[in-house]
């Protein structure tokens, strides 16, 4: 009797191994096709855009002549159709070439692969302190709703919300370099310190502490907003109360039952405000003049750098499309009712 009840166990765990499989296979269909609607779209909006490396060529040149801008558009491949353009950028899209860049005269993917480890580094960590900090204090929140702390946790999110994060940026520059002079202001690392790898670490955490700050504050808000109204939801439910009845304490009911169900609404929107994140970082990292791809984009906008722009697009496209694709897979883990992707 043994053998047949393991043969259906192991014959249980296939189904859901092949239908998780093929849950990751629609997903990433689906993330593809995105990406390839967002290349296009990407792709006729600079083309719509007013200016081209010709432009700014001529003006670096005091100015040019007809011919002599007609010939930059012609080395450049701008004097080509539309349609003929697209066609080439989508071939070497293919090719995962992202081209070629106008103002740094380098291939784009060496620019970004240059730039990205400083984004990610702004983007991840911000990410973790918003989530780690906006859950914990919005779950204690939501304890005692009526509380001091409660209140003081939900103005802070209004007010850290409701202001703009280059305001924010700003504001705690002022702070901490004219007020408290106690972190650095620019910059990812002092280039004129002689340390080793434990130095430089140090170094960089230094100078991250403001620019981190900075963009998880608003994020901060969001997600002690939820993580408080949901975990006041999850605590009136009836098997909640069940729990109590039960003679549990308050500390198991709240960690042990309602803390699962009521981190789903933050996970769902952790990796929905992954987009807004890394859109935020461009603003960070020009108040701070941090050394990330958000820099890199507005010296690329500056120099009207059509190749870099659309590289840098399309490589935040892809991240967003990455965190969308792993945050319906970690939904999935957390929510203990959705077993297979039998219902998508």
């Amino acid at each position: 009797m043994a053998a047949p009840a393991g043969a259906a166990v192991l014959s249980k765990a296939s189904f859901y191994t092949v239908q998780f499989l093929a849950l990751v296979s629609q997903r990433v269909f689906y993330g593809l096709a995105l990406l390839l609607a967002v290349i296009i779209l990407n792709f006729f909006l600079i083309y719509l855009a007013p200016g081209d490396i010709a432009d700014t060529i001529a003006g670096d040149m005091g100015g040019a002549t007809a011919e002599v801008m007609a010939q930059i558009r012609a080395d450049y491949g701008l004097d080509r159709p539309v349609l003929e353009q697209l066609a080439v950028y989508l071939g070497k899209m293919a090719q995962l070439d992202l081209g070629h860049s106008f103002f740094f005269n380098r291939p784009v993917t060496g620019l970004i692969y240059e730039r990205l480890p400083a984004t990610l580094l702004l983007v991840i960590t911000a990410q973790v302190v918003a989530v780690l900090c906006g859950t914990v204090l919005g779950i204690i929140a939501a304890q005692k709703p009526n509380g001091w702390f409660s209140h003081a946790v939900t103005v802070t999110a209004l007010l850290g919300f409701a202001a703009p994060v280059f305001w924010t940026g700003l504001m705690f520059i002022i702070l901490f370099a004219s007020v408290f002079p106690l972190f650095p202001v620019a910059g990812m690392m002092d280039a004129s310190l002689e340390t080793g790898f434990f130095g430089r670490a140090v170094d960089v955490a230094h100078h991250l502490v403001l620019p981190v700050l900075t963009l998880s504050t608003i994020f901060f808000a969001s997600y002690s907003r939820i993580a408080r109204a949901s975990m006041l939801d999850v605590l009136g439910a009836d098997y909640v109360r069940t729990a109590r009845a039960k003679g549990l304490t308050e500390r198991m009911v709240v960690y042990k039952h309602a803390l699962r169900n009521a981190l789903l609404p933050v996970v769902t929107i952790a990796g929905l405000q992954f987009s807004q994140i890394v859109s935020g970082a461009v603003l960070v990292e020009t108040v701070f003049s941090w050394p990330g791809l958000g820099t890199l984009a507005l010296e690329a906008i500056l120099g009207r750098d059509t190749p870099t722009i659309l590289g840098i697009l399309f490589f935040s496209s892809l991240l967003v499309v990455i965190a969308n694709i792993l945050t319906d897979l970690t939904y999935r883990m957390v929510d203990p009712r959705i077993k297979t992707g039998a219902d998508v």
